[in-house]
């Protein structure tokens, strides 16, 4: 078992990481007057707490959210990140983006525990892309979303070109890139942009809600039907099902499946460990 402790608040410039409770973990991207756009060293500290919440096994559940009223509003223009794009390395451009954001996508992707975005405010462009790498997404009324890169001609770089499609289908997606569209809350909802729509001051108490669930089930068997579910996305029917009969062969015999069918017929609450 690999455990971590995780990085405190005072050791990140743009970010604040701290445990809500047992199992639940929080990333606050703490640029409220930018409206939390990201530069290249936010990008380094999220792909840095995401890496320590992946290797935490008492980590359970990661919740990314914004402080100040707004989620992530893409990329800091008005700060050195374009400068630090043209001048970074012979690649310029494509080199910040490969160790900066693209690492962010990749590693929520890949990460294969629940992780829920909690969304107010601002979701634009980079941080659409970022909502949308998490798995659930709670917003508030006060949400907006979408990629307006194309005003001052950039493209949905980030991951938002595989990414957007992918949530609410290639014409509304290349409307929202062409038109370069913002949307309300209910308009998102409607979209497949975000999971739930709730009331502004249901919204903490909305996801730290579904964060306890998530962290109260069985962690293999979690994981692997994180695995399972996006691994299908790619697959066809015959190799989903494949699949789900070698993991049946690995999770069936786990001491949290004999321990859940206990607790099951004793009618109480079971008690996973992740063996």
């Amino acid at each position: 078992m690999t455990t971590s402790t995780p990085n405190q608040p005072s050791t990140f410039t743009d970010i604040a990481v701290d445990e809500v409770e047992p199992g639940i973990r929080r990333i606050t991207i703490t640029r409220p007057t930018k409206r939390n756009a990201y530069r290249s060293l936010t990008a380094a500290e999220i792909d840095s707490a995401i890496d320590d919440f992946i290797r935490d096994d008492a980590a359970r559940v990661l919740i990314i959210t914004g402080a100040g009223g707004a989620f992530c509003a893409g990329g800091d223009l008005t700060s050195s990140y374009e400068v630090e794009q043209a001048e970074a390395v012979e690649l310029g451009h494509a080199a910040v983006l490969r160790d900066g954001m693209h690492r962010v996508i990749r590693r929520l992707q890949t990460c294969d525990k629940p992780v829920i975005a909690m969304i107010s405010g601002p979701v634009i462009a980079g941080g659409l892309t970022l909502a949308l790498a998490c798995d659930i997404r709670i917003a508030d009324t006060t949400a907006r979303f979408g990629d307006t890169s194309g005003r001052v001609g950039l493209l949905p770089d980030e991951g938002g070109a595989w990414l957007f499609p992918r949530a609410m289908g290639i014409d509304h997606a290349l409307r929202m890139l062409w038109g370069t569209e913002i949307y309300d809350a209910p308009r998102a909802l409607a979209l497949g942009l975000i999971t739930e729509l709730v009331a502004d001051d249901q919204l903490e108490e909305t996801t730290l809600a579904l964060a306890r669930r998530f962290a109260g089930t069985a962690p293999l068997t979690t994981k692997v039907v994180k695995r399972m579910v996006r691994n299908a996305m790619n697959q066809t029917l015959d190799e989903s099902l494949r699949e789900a009969e070698y993991a049946v062969e690995i999770i069936n015999h786990t001491d949290d499946v004999r321990e859940g069918v206990a607790a099951f017929i004793e009618n109480r609450a079971p008690r996973f460990t992740g063996r």
